[in-house]
């Protein structure tokens, strides 16, 4: 299992998470982040770190977050690689308090890091 960057990430894209991953498995979209899943080692230190709380381990999403799963799988396999933190989306804090913009997911990876 691993962990799972949900709908609450997209818009927002805050990657303090990014810091603290000691494995390098966070991979970036235009418009949020995900985990490639055979990066990640389930130690949990980038569930705290999101303040969106976008961060699940796999066997705790909710229901409606599960389609995240391959996403996060498919998209990490074509997103480059993000080790270190920069700047949230210039709308993030207000994209934050919005639930459902699963519609705003740009399936493209940023255009670097």
């Amino acid at each position: 299992m691993t962990h799972v960057v949900t709908e609450a990430c997209i818009q927002c894209r805050y990657t303090d998470c990014v810091d603290v991953c000691p494995t390098d498995a966070f991979r970036v979209g235009r418009n949020m982040l995900v985990i490639a899943p055979d990066d990640c080692i389930d130690c949990a230190v980038c569930v705290p770190e999101c303040p969106v709380d976008a961060i699940y381990f796999e066997g705790d999403l909710p229901a409606s977050q599960r389609k995240y799963i391959p996403i996060n799988a498919d998209l990490s396999k074509d997103w480059p690689l993000i080790t270190r933190s920069k700047p949230a989306l210039p709308d993030a804090d207000q994209w934050a308090k919005i639930a459902d913009k699963a519609d705003q997911l740009d399936p493209r990876g940023a255009d670097h890091e």
